[in-house]
């Protein structure tokens, strides 16, 4: 899959999760769902899992041998820049963190899939060659 198909099906699933995010206030209006800085949180790990996704792709056509530790190299940066942010945030607010935690594992959980789905139908358009 190249960046430019990536990026289109990136924008499609995001804009995807975006409309689930708006949709969950207006269906449970008595429950905090969304932590204060939600679209924080979303536009940073929207943007990291991008730039691992161009990361790993990049790493894989480069020399395709290495391509898992492309994949691997990108997924522990996306992961020390996310626990980061956590720290820093978790150091500059005085919010829930239970809230918190669950919007960020499952912003990190649901972009992760979809990077790593991506990135092996790479490598499975690679054995077919």
């Amino acid at each position: 899959m190249s960046v430019l198909k990536f990026t289109l099906y990136y924008l499609i699933y995001s804009l995807l999760l975006v409309g689930v995010a708006f949709a969950l206030p207006v269906l449970f209006p008595n429950v905090t769902l969304l932590a204060k800085k939600f679209w924080l949180l979303f536009g940073f790990i929207g943007g990291l899992t991008y730039i691992a996704y161009v990361m790993a792709y990049l790493g894989i056509k480069m020399d395709p041998e290495t391509g898992i530790m492309a994949i691997m190299g990108s997924i522990v940066l996306k992961m020390i820049f996310s626990m980061a942010f956590v720290l820093i945030y978790s150091l500059n607010t005085k919010e829930k963190g239970l809230v918190f935690a669950l919007n960020f594992f499952s912003l990190y959980l649901l972009f992760s899939f979809f990077e790593i789905y991506s990135l092996l139908c790479n490598l499975r358009h690679q054995n077919n060659k």
